[in-house]
């Protein structure tokens, strides 16, 4: 079966390079993919799926039905939505959409998704359940995976299987890890109320700037002697705001951020070590505070089943030398974790890079990736969605 779908994958090659450069020169943000995902119905449509449009406000699923339990199902997830970025990258297929850009790679996860599909239709042979795809919106807002969720998109789910781009792998390999692959993300927002006063007399005021950059360093601080090394935990202020004038003594100030994490328990200890350390500087100097602490998504683990079973997917489709096991987890968030809280799941690395030239990161607006690594996504994909089906059965 690998063959056929080697072969499979070989034919409709320059069908997925048009795909990938249409979608990278058509981008749109989170929430308002409303042609990528017309475009992807209509590919879908076309392999004889069963699709359905505007879930997750903006999302498509199609389905694949076997000849067996139906009500079993394998989801396979891709993300759709650009950044607002300008693009300085000089391509044939620049973005067409000015300030928007699939710096992130989501154009070649959509056409990877795509290929996939493609290929599982075209399989001569019946699976034992359904075969879901997942094209959800939303991913670089973090809210995309929890609309499809709400819609419904979960119901009957057994595994669900996703891929991203790399660029620092080389194009054609596959990266993967078992257990933790990216961090738990926090949004945090503090707010310090103190009393203002002339700028000529601070003893008769309460001075919330000077305050805030105490919460600040005290922050930082913090982490290396009252948390675990061993768990790390990333705390960035991204944003201070407040102030009316040079001369008067700021009575508040906002600090917005995010808070990354790997370790479920700490996690969970964050709000309350950030609440005490933030109401004893305040309380030392007569300030007053308030916290709001809005957790985002959670780690991405990768189940180790799953995950092995990618890993010797990609082995037998590609070779030995192209698989990379990941070392370390990464601090970047992603929503995908959110389906792997409910069900068993794994994500793999789809390696991008170039041998040759400087490979920007992602969210970059030199952002490029070398196409030849479309193929390997594909046959990763669909020969993992194969083997899943037949380990399922028994085969």
């Amino acid at each position: 079966m690998l063959s056929d779908i080697k072969a499979i994958a070989d034919k409709i090659a320059p069908r997925l390079l048009e795909i990938r450069r249409h979608i990278h020169s058509h981008p749109e943000l989170s929430g308002q993919e409303y042609q990528t995902a017309a475009y992807a119905a209509g590919v879908v449509s076309s392999c004889g799926f069963h699709v359905q449009e505007m879930v997750g406000k903006t999302g498509v699923v199609a389905e694949l039905p076997g000849s067996g339990d139906t009500s079993k199902v394998l989801a396979i997830r891709t993300d759709m939505d650009a950044l607002p970025i300008v693009e300085k990258a000089e391509l044939p297929f620049t973005s067409k959409n000015l300030g928007m850009m699939h710096a992130c790679g989501h154009d070649v996860h959509t056409a990877v998704g795509l290929g996939a599909a493609m290929i599982l239709a075209e399989l001569d042979c019946q699976f034992p359940g359904t075969t879901r795809f997942l094209f959800q919106p939303a991913e670089e807002t973090a809210q995309g995976a929890k609309w499809m969720i709400e819609d419904g998109v979960m119901q009957d789910v057994e595994a669900i299987l996703g891929l991203h781009v790399f660029p620092s792998i080389r194009a054609g390999h596959i990266g993967l890890r078992q257990g933790a692959l990216t961090a738990a993300a926090d949004d945090l927002e503090i707010l310090i109320y103190g009393e203002s006063g002339h700028g000529a007399r601070p003893h008769e005021a309460v001075d919330a700037i000077w305050i805030a950059t105490q919460v600040v360093t005290t922050l930082q601080q913090s982490i290396s002697r009252t948390l675990n090394p061993l768990h790390p935990v990333v705390l960035t202020i991204g944003q201070i705001s407040g102030g009316r004038a040079p001369n008067v003594i700021a009575d508040q100030v906002r600090l917005t951020g995010t808070v990354r994490s790997l370790h479920p328990d700490v996690h969970q200890q964050i709000p309350d070590w950030i609440d005490k350390i933030v109401a004893g500087v305040c309380q030392a100097h007569g300030a007053r505070y308030d916290i709001n602490y809005q957790p985002r998504v959670p780690s991405v683990m990768n189940d180790p089943v799953l995950t092995h079973l990618v890993a010797d997917c990609a082995q037998a489709a590609l070779g030995e030398d192209y698989i990379e096991w990941i070392a370390e987890p990464s601090l970047g968030a992603e929503d995908f974790a959110l389906y792997t809280e409910k069900i068993p799941g794994t994500m793999f690395r789809l390696g991008v890079g170039f041998p040759d030239k400087t490979n920007y990161p992602l969210h970059h607006p030199q952002f490029e990736v070398d196409e030849r690594s479309l193929l390997a996504g594909v046959v990763t994909m669909a020969y993992s969605a194969y083997q899943f089906w037949q380990k399922l059965s028994g085969h």
